[in-house]
Parts: C-alpha cells; structure tokens; sequence
C-alpha cells in the first residue's frame, strides 16, 4: 500500500477546465443542437412535400412519379409515406450520383421491361418500352428454336438407339435363375425389405430444432414490413453516427465557431 500511495501522490492531478474551455464547449453542443434542430425541420417539410404530392397522384390518372435524386434519409421518408399511402417505391440509379425514387400504383405496378431499363439508367417512355419489347420477343424467339433444336436432337438419338436396339443381341433382357432373396432368407428376412418400407417416414427434425419451426410462416406484407423497419433502423443508426461525427469534428476544430 504504501508503495501504491507514493505512486497515486506522485501523479499529476488532472487539468483544471478554466471558464473559457467551458464556455467553447458550452458554444459547442448548442451549434450541434441548432444543426440537428434545422435538420428536423428539413425534413417535416420534406415530409409534408410529399404527402401533398402524394395525396395529388392518388387522384389523378397517372400510374407513376418521379423524385429528384435524394440520399438515403429523404428516400426512407418517401417510401415509407408510399407504403402507408398503398403505393410501390422503388430507387433506380447509382449511389450519391443519381438515385432517385419513383412510386407506382399498386394497380400499374412497373413491367419486368420497366425495371430492367431504369435499372440501366435509360429511363422509361414508349420509346424504351417499344425497344424492350422488341428485344423481349426476339430472345424468346431464340429460346423457343434452342428448345425445337434440342427436341429434335433427342428424338433423332431415341429413334438411332431404337433402331439398334432391335438388332443389338446384348440387349436381350437376361432374367436370373434363382431368387436372391430366398438365398439370405436366413439373414435378412422374407418381408424385411417391405416392412422397412412401411416404417420409413421423413425425419422432422434437424439438430435440436424441428424442421417445421424454421420455415417463414410470415406473410408477404408481414415480411415487406419487416424489411422496411429494419431498413429505418439502419438510416436512423447513420444519422446519428453522422451527428456524432459532426459533434466530434467541432471538438477537434475548436476554433470554427470564432471563424
């Protein structure tokens, strides 16, 4: 103890945090709480802009809508006000440069063509949509001669192996003399095999937990509200990690505020 109290009395006590520290710190957390304050107010109005413009799209006659690119929070607040709406979002572009949102009635939902150019950036008018058509239709077209070609193929080789069949002497089916299992009768059994057959049944369970309670019992709405929650966890957990790096970059820079 002793030489443990000569070590304690001969460190050197902690700073003092005089008045002016205080008072920048103090200048500090205020400057991030104006800024997550404007933050919030941003996005009630983003938020009342998009029920407005929502509320117009469900009374009009048009099937879809289209958003300027946005990051990821104003996404979030547009596909979770289309999912309480009963429409279908959807983002197409690349990150930070021009992902964008479009929402659909749930009526008109987007065709496979619709996505797939959106998804190459090229966009969506009855031009593409005439395009994509086209190139739908010769593609089937080429599967559809790839299926004739192969049928042909194997009925060509069925009737060649028929053929040869019928005059091959080796393909005479051989029946044996004795039954095997009257031989290992003594070992296996008369009806062995056939109550074994009986018995057989699939086996329910895979390590402790039986296989019935693996399977999703979820509906499909169940499981797209489950995705979208996770989803808004995941961008509530970003902004605040964003807050905290802002909040952390003031205390490295304690001199912004004076600038």
């Amino acid at each position: 103890m002793d030489l443990l109290d000569s070590i304690l009395n001969s460190m050197d006590a902690p700073p003092a945090t005089n008045e002016q520290q205080k008072t920048l710190i103090k200048k500090q957390r205020e400057m991030v709480e104006r800024l997550q304050n404007k933050q919030k107010e941003e996005l009630l109005r983003f938020r009342k802009y998009v029920e407005e413009r929502m509320g117009r799209f469900a009374k009009d006659d048009r099937t879809y809508i289209e958003f300027q690119p946005l990051d990821k929070v104003h996404r979030s607040v547009i596909h979770e006000i289309a999912e309480n709406g009963g429409f279908i979002a959807m983002s197409f572009g690349r990150e930070e440069e021009d992902r964008h949102s479009v929402v659909y009635k749930k009526e008109h939902p987007p065709s496979e063509d619709e996505v797939a150019a959106r998804r190459n950036g090229e966009g969506w008018n009855k031009e593409i949509a005439k395009e994509y058509s086209e190139r739908r239709k010769e593609r089937l077209a080429q599967e559809q001669s790839l299926i004739n070609k192969e049928a042909n193929s194997e009925a060509g080789t069925s009737r060649a192996h028929g053929s040869s069949s019928s005059t091959d002497p080796t393909s005479i089916e051989v029946k044996p003399t004795t039954n095997y299992k009257a031989k290992y009768a003594h070992l296996i059994g008369e009806s062995a095999a056939l109550q074994a057959a009986r018995k057989t049944e699939t086996n329910q369970s895979y390590g402790f937990v039986p296989s019935k309670n693996k399977k999703d019992m979820r509906s499909i709405e169940q499981t797209l509200a489950d995705i979208q929650a996770k989803k808004r966890l995941k961008l509530q957990q970003q902004q605040q990690e964003h807050n905290l790096n802002m909040a952390a970059s003031l205390d490295v820079n304690p001199d912004a505020e004076e600038r």
